[in-house]
């Protein structure tokens, strides 16, 4: 999006009156725009930078779950493309037992490229309790030194199986939450992430084949941004839930409203990302106050 550079008039009280505002609540670096070009630039950026995070992370779910059918179910994420690029280490926690068992991703110092064509290198380990199709197993997720491209991912991962008891499976849920997460760019620029969701599977339950799942997201998330002089705090929450499917990379479905942190409740300054209508792409849109942007997902 281009903004138009419009001088600001420093001298003048009401701009100081906003700007001390504005600062205080937001602690967002001074600008030039106006404040309209301010609040759509700062509504942009959460939202964008709320969809990256849930993109990352999601990856992680999907590869957490694809290891093997010992921890979960083989094939998913980067798992299953024929050119899955990491060494996977297999360390026994509590033997003889076969759980817990820590799993480790080594995509090396050098790096490598996978089939989607992203670039990860460093090291990505899970902790599990159990087979994460089961109720009640877990499975931890930390990372040493690893990149997503160019984006250095930090944080901690857990998926809880929050699936009634009974086989065969009627439903199987997911409680998953993202902590102390960061992504930071070589330029210097990050977001900050929480994240809670209920991920339910309502569809491919009847066989063992991973790519015919398709899961239902509902949750909230908040965050920070930093992109340049722009600071921006916000809270997001899916509006309609997010649709994803083990064989497509991206979120098909689904809208999340996004905030800036402490916003009146009546703002019109809010992001609206809509992932699509079921098309497996890397398209979406954003509105704000009545103006879409189509992005580009990772």
């Amino acid at each position: 999006m281009k903004l138009l550079s419009i001088p600001v008039k420093l001298a003048t009280i009401a701009f100081f009156s906003f700007l001390l505002i504005f600062t205080a609540c937001q602690k967002e670096n001074s600008q030039s725009g106006t404040v309209d070009e301010q609040e759509v630039e700062a509504a942009k950026a959460s939202s964008e930078a709320d969809g990256e995070a849930e993109i990352v992370f999601n990856g992680v779910f999907d590869d957490a779950m694809g290891v093997n059918d010992e921890v979960g179910i083989a094939g998913t994420g980067v798992f299953g493309r024929v050119t899955a690029c990491p060494d996977v280490i297999v360390e026994r926690l509590g033997l003889p037992n076969a759980f817990p068992v820590r799993i480790t991703l080594d995509f090396g110092d050098i790096g490598c490229v996978g089939r989607d064509g992203h670039y990860r290198k460093g090291k990505v380990s899970t902790v599990y309790t159990g087979r994460l199709i089961l109720p009640g197993s877990m499975a931890t997720t930390t990372f040493e030194g690893f990149y997503f491209d160019s984006v250095k991912v930090e944080g901690n991962h857990k998926i809880t199986n929050t699936s009634p008891a009974g086989f065969p499976p009627t439903s199987r849920s997911f409680k998953v939450d993202v902590t102390d997460a960061k992504l930071t760019k070589p330029s210097g620029n990050f977001v900050e992430w929480e994240s809670h969701k209920v991920i339910t599977q309502f569809e491919g339950l009847g066989t063992n084949i991973p790519l015919d799942d398709i899961f239902r997201i509902e949750g909230n998330s908040n965050g920070k941004v930093k992109r340049g002089n722009l600071i921006v705090l916000w809270e997001s929450n899916i509006t309609d839930p997010l649709i994803k499917r083990f064989n497509c990379r991206w979120i098909v479905k689904g809208k999340v409203r996004t905030v800036r942190r402490n916003a009146a409740s009546n703002t019109p300054w809010f992001a609206l990302l809509d992932f699509g209508n079921g098309n497996c792409d890397n398209q979406a849109t954003i509105t704000i106050n009545g103006v879409t942007f189509q992005i580009t997902l990772r």
